[in-house]
């Protein structure tokens, strides 16, 4: 069975735009790693609560995603986000 992830970053309010554009650059790099069958990364056209970044993904199985998570790819994309934002994260089988 399949497994969506979405996550919503809350960009931290003195963070620099630039930093954000290369946030979202390194977000997109993940695309190609095992396991994911869809990758989506914007940023939000809808700023009143802040800027958000989106990441939208659908993935072959929860185990997948355990894989996914565990990647150093992915663990030092999550640790640059953890520095410069918040988020909220949505999990369900698809």
């Amino acid at each position: 069975m399949a497994y969506r992830h979405v996550v919503l970053f809350r960009i931290h309010d003195h963070v620099e735009e630039h930093d954000v554009a290369r946030a979202i650059d390194r977000l997109r790099t993940l695309a190609d790693l095992p396991g994911i069958i869809d990758w989506r990364i914007a940023r939000s056209l809808d700023e009143r609560k802040g800027r958000i970044v989106v990441e939208e993904a659908t993935f072959e199985s929860a185990e997948a995603f355990g894989a996914f998570r565990a990647h150093p790819r992915h663990q030092t994309v999550a640790a640059e986000m953890a520095a410069i934002s918040d988020w909220w994260i949505g999990d369900y089988d698809a």
